[in-house]
């Protein structure tokens, strides 16, 4: 049997490093920025199995059957997305993106199974991810992310739903403990089925963002998992990177909010060196990100991309004043402009 991209990534014996999803910030500009500086895997932002149930495309193509996948697509799958705002944050460049999966939340295995089948078919990405990991108050509410961790036969049933309707490679996305249920209860209670890696959140439902990681629960992790397993939650850092691969034991990290404005942090990690740039180089790589969202989503693109402005100031001269005005750009001319006085 052939392995798929996790094994072969495994098999090279580095760390593996991924981009984690991200809602807001993972865009098809960042996850291009990131894969230049050395991300091995991209995952997308979140994207709603419901919504996609309820919104089903529409076209001359239609959704193949549960486990059939379709030829290859072209390079950009934008003829595939069109008309389906879902579908739309899911676009993705498949020479510049590998490897690349889309993760899906929710709570309904029937919408999972008809959501992975549409994205097989329309977006064609290198895998599927589910987020049982998501902390955030209204998507717990919905029983989704760490609301449906809690749930330990719902869980089984949405994992099920998805692998029965692909033949990708399918992970998942947890934290090491949402009420009861901790990372290795929920692990052992799908032990048995053919999940290929899973991401690992060091925090607690109840720490959301904030607070120490602990890693030693992950180590433990493997115990009930044989796939692929990446440490995640805290990597700000090549100290953090290393802390945690060591305590973890894990085959790789995920790395979020610590490579935001600073994407370079996976070339860091690769290279066991640190990465020193000038503001100017730093302001350079902001305006390659800016120019990349422009082309890829325009004025929408550049309005969504003040907040990642935001992250490439900090800690730099003069920075709450950069902020001040980058918080309200429209274009990439005005971006320049600002930016133009150091560069």
């Amino acid at each position: 049997m052939p392995l798929n991209f996790w094994q072969k990534l495994q098999k090279t014996g580095r760390p593996i490093l991924a981009l984690a999803p991200m809602a807001g910030f993972t865009t098809s500009a960042f996850r291009q920025i990131c894969k230049k500086y050395g991300a091995d895997v991209l995952y997308s932002e979140m994207a709603s199995a419901t919504a996609l149930y309820y919104n089903q495309p529409v076209g001359k193509s239609r959704i193949g059957k549960p486990g059939r996948q379709g030829k290859v697509g072209p390079k950009n799958q934008t003829d595939r997305c069109e008309g389906n705002a879902t579908l739309k944050l899911l676009k993705f460049n498949r020479r510049r993106e590998k490897y690349y999966i889309v993760q899906l939340f929710g709570s309904d295995p029937e919408h999972f199974a008809v959501a992975t089948r549409i994205i097989a078919e329309r977006v064609k990405p290198d895998g599927i991810d589910i987020n049982f990991g998501c902390p955030v108050p209204k998507i717990c509410k919905q029983g989704a992310g760490c609301g449906l961790m809690k749930n330990l036969e719902k869980s089984r049933a949405v994992i099920e739903a998805v692998l029965k309707n692909t033949v990708l490679p399918v992970s998942l996305k947890i934290r090491v403990q949402a009420g009861e249920v901790d990372a290795l209860k929920f692990l052992k209670n799908i032990a048995d089925l053919p999940v290929a890696a899973v991401m690992i959140h060091g925090r607690t439902l109840s720490q959301g963002f904030v607070g120490a990681p602990d890693f030693r629960i992950i180590k433990k992790a493997r115990r009930y998992f044989k796939g692929v397993i990446l440490a995640n939650g805290g990597i700000n850092s090549l100290t953090d990177a290393r802390q945690a691969l060591k305590k973890s034991g894990a085959d790789g990290l995920g790395l979020a909010r610590g490579i935001l404005g600073r994407p370079w942090l996976f070339k860091e990690i690769k290279s066991g060196k640190i990465v020193d740039l000038k503001p100017k180089q730093i302001f350079k790589i902001a305006l390659t990100h800016a120019a990349l969202e422009q082309t890829l989503a325009g004025k929408t693109g550049i309005i969504e991309l003040r907040k990642h402005l935001v992250w490439y100031m900090q800690g730099l001269p003069g920075a709450a004043k950069l902020r001040e005005k980058l918080v309200r750009v429209n274009s990439l001319g005005e971006i320049k402009k600002i930016l133009s006085i150091i560069i």
